[in-house]
């Protein structure tokens, strides 16, 4: 995918109100790999309140050392949160696209999370 592209698609899902929406959007990228990724993430979010926050979970099964199924799951986002949170997500956890990059193609600045 060209920069151009990627760039397109990155604004266009930026502007959908959440996160179903954004993965709409990817799910029909022009980019066979991309449309394919985003279709094989539906049905792996999860809503949860924590904190009074409602959260975005991604929750994957996966094997763990004995061979057996574990559960991993990996905060996305908050509801509420500008969908760009997940945009930067999906392009670092399936295509290793820094996220700082993919908010400067959103014309949107990357703040580092704060360590605890």
């Amino acid at each position: 995918m060209e920069h151009k592209e990627f760039e397109a698609l990155v604004k266009d899902a930026c502007q959908q109100e959440n996160l179903p929406q954004a993965l709409a959007i990817l799910k029909a990228s022009d980019d066979q790999e991309v449309a394919e990724v985003a279709e094989s993430l539906t049905g792996q979010f999860a809503l949860a309140e924590v904190d009074d926050e409602k959260r975005i979970y991604h929750v994957t099964m996966q094997e763990n050392e004995q061979g057996e199924e574990q559960e991993f799951v990996e905060h996305v986002m908050n509801e509420g949160d500008d969908v760009i949170r997940f945009v930067a997500w999906f392009f670092d956890a399936m295509f290793e696209v820094k996220r700082k990059d993919t908010y400067q193609a959103a014309g949107k600045t990357y703040q580092q999370p704060k360590r605890s």
